[in-house]
C-alpha cells in the first residue's frame, strides 16, 4: 500500500460533491464529519475532499493549516479502509471546530471515522 495521494483520489467534480451533500451518509467523530456517497467511478475505490467552514475560521491561513492536517491524516491512514472495502465511494471530510487543533487531534479523530466507515460499509454490503 502506497502512502501517496495521487490526483485520480481527490474529488474536485462539483456534480459530486453536490450529491454528496443531498443524498450522502455521513458519520461523525469530533471535530470531523465523513459524508459519504457510493459513486460509479470504477477507475478509484475513494475520492476525497476536504472542506473548512468559512464561517468558524474567517483566515484563509487557518483554514489551509487545517486543511493540510486532514489531507495528512487522510493520506497516513487510507491503508485501514483501502484493500478492505468493495466498490467506489466519494467522500467528503468536514472540519467542526472552532479551534485550530494538533495533528495528534486531527490523527484520533481521522482513525476513529475511518474504523467506523468501513465498519458501516460492510455491514450496508451484507444487508443488501
Amino acid at each position: 500500500m502506497s502512502f501517496k495521494f495521487p490526483k485520480e483520489e481527490k474529488l474536485k467534480s462539483e456534480k459530486q460533491i453536490k450529491a454528496i451533500f443531498e443524498k450522502g451518509s455521513s458519520i461523525t467523530a469530533y471535530p470531523l464529519k465523513l459524508v459519504y456517497l457510493g459513486s460509479s467511478n470504477a477507475s478509484t475505490k475513494i475520492q476525497v475532499a476536504v472542506t473548512v467552514p468559512k464561517k468558524n475560521f474567517r483566515s484563509a491561513v487557518h483554514r489551509n493549516r487545517i486543511k493540510r492536517l486532514l489531507r495528512e491524516s487522510y493520506r497516513l491512514h487510507k491503508h485501514l479502509i483501502f484493500n478492505k472495502i468493495e466498490g467506489s465511494y466519494a467522500c467528503m471530510f468536514l472540519y467542526l471546530g472552532k479551534e485550530i487543533p494538533s495533528f495528534s487531534e486531527i490523527e484520533g479523530s481521522m482513525i476513529k471515522i475511518l474504523e467506523k466507515f468501513l465498519k458501516r460499509v460492510n455491514d450496508e454490503e451484507v444487508d443488501t
